[in-house]
């Protein structure tokens, strides 16, 4: 028999998908994919949500790290591996490395969060800090590798990894036969390549539909034969990736159905509705699938749609900054400047209007030694709870009405 070409799709199967199941069973979380009836409440589709924030690392990651790990001979367990991440690949490996008795050496760059950095250290492997970016780390990480004879762990592009990550869909259609579409959050490729051989060998009438952020379109480019960019500052870095997998790209053309992106706002709405409705944490990349349901409610309405929440590794201030923004875009939290006559009692008489109105006052700054203020003037800038939209305008309106002069505020605008 010929052998297979290196990215052939054809070498991703879905017997190696179950081979691959049965190899980590005990050793992974096979994780929950319940109903989610609040989301599908505001997106219009009967959504059904796969929990893989819940597994030890935070990240669906080590179903693949696991299986490329337990795929390695005696000989190459003892030279040790190497990898580059700045989040759940290192992560996943460190923590099977480490459990396997695997020398594990990740290279990541010096910007990665402290948080992730002593997450992976925590788990037994070595952490070498090189370069600001991924492909600098990788240019060390290639270093090392030939300096130490070290085997490599690739994050997607690794016919071992996409079996791994492809036991998420067996599960999901296993956990859910009737599920009409599965929506996958798409970095470099290997989730959704996995997921897609097995879903579409299992139900061939399934969709499965990746997701980018705008900034990161690089598989929608290999889709559908764009020119793409791919930069900037997302907060879905997990997705962030500027070279695609040759292998994933090419089982995608073949078994994926679709590729949409988000932006940046719909991500965090999707962040904060998994929060504040599902009551779990989903980083930027967790949440895309959820972002795409939300900006095309039109293309997955009545549909039963199984969304992979692939990772919950989100820095706490970064979410509690989402969570503030969110609620000042839903009009809940409404930052205002006030001009006032600097006289005693202003700020009471303010503060009792927005009380009377049940409103609540949580932030207050009083300004009145600028030079952009009048002498005999102040300026107040407040920041209040309302139960809506409808509410904060009201209590704006009752401010005027006594002769305020009110303007709204971004949350976290100051004086100049």
């Amino acid at each position: 028999m010929t052998p297979l070409a290196a990215n052939d799709p054809e070498q991703v199967t879905l017997d190696k998908i179950r081979d691959a199941a049965a190899l980590i069973k005990g050793a992974v979380l096979e994780t929950p994919c319940l109903p989610a009836p609040r989301l599908s409440q505001i997106t219009g589709a009967e959504v059904f949500v796969k929990y893989e924030n819940m597994q030890v690392t935070g990240a669906f990651k080590e179903r693949g790290a696991l299986v490329k790990l337990a795929s390695l001979t005696e000989a190459e367990k003892t030279r040790g591996v190497v990898a580059v991440s700045a989040g759940n690949h290192a992560q996943g490996v460190a923590y099977h490395a480490g459990r396997l008795g695997i020398p594990a050496t990740i290279v990541m760059p010096v910007l990665t969060p402290f948080v992730k950095i002593a997450a992976t250290r925590g788990y037994g492997a070595e952490v070498v800090l090189a370069g600001n970016t991924l492909a600098e780390a990788k240019a060390e990480a290639d270093r090392l590798a030939a300096e130490r004879n070290l085997v490599w762990v690739h994050p997607y592009d690794d016919v071992h990894v996409i079996h791994g990550q492809g036991t998420i869909g067996l599960e999901m259609l296993a956990q859910q036969p009737d599920l009409d579409i599965l929506v996958v959050p798409v970095g470099g490729g290997g989730l959704i390549a996995g997921i897609a051989t097995a879903a579409k060998a299992i139900k061939p009438s399934v969709e499965v539909i990746g997701v980018e952020t705008t900034l990161y379109p690089g598989m929608w480019g290999a889709f559908y034969g764009k020119e793409v960019r791919c930069e900037g500052a997302t907060i879905a870095e997990g997705i962030a990736v500027r070279d695609i997998g040759l292998l994933t790209t090419e089982v995608v053309r073949k078994r994926v159905d679709d590729i949409l992106l988000v932006s940046e706002s719909s991500i965090e709405q999707a962040i904060n509705a998994y929060l504040t409705l599902q009551r779990t944490i989903a980083e930027g990349a967790g949440a895309a699938g959820l972002a795409a349901l939300l900006t095309n409610r039109e293309r997955f309405a009545g549909k039963r749609v199984g969304l992979v929440l692939c990772g919950g590794n989100i820095d706490p201030r970064l979410l509690s900054k989402i969570v503030v923004r969110e609620l000042a875009r839903d009009g809940r939290l409404v930052s205002i400047r006030i001009d006032t006559p600097d006289r005693p009692g202003v700020l009471g008489e303010i503060a009792t209007v927005i009380g009377d109105m049940q409103g609540n006052v949580v932030d207050v700054e009083h300004h009145r030694l600028f030079l952009n203020v009048p002498a005999k003037g102040a300026t107040l800038d407040v920041t209040f709870e309302a139960f809506d939209r409808p509410h904060g305008e009201r209590i704006i309106a009752a401010l005027r009405e006594r002769g305020y002069g009110v303007r709204y505020l971004e949350i976290g605008e100051r004086m100049d």
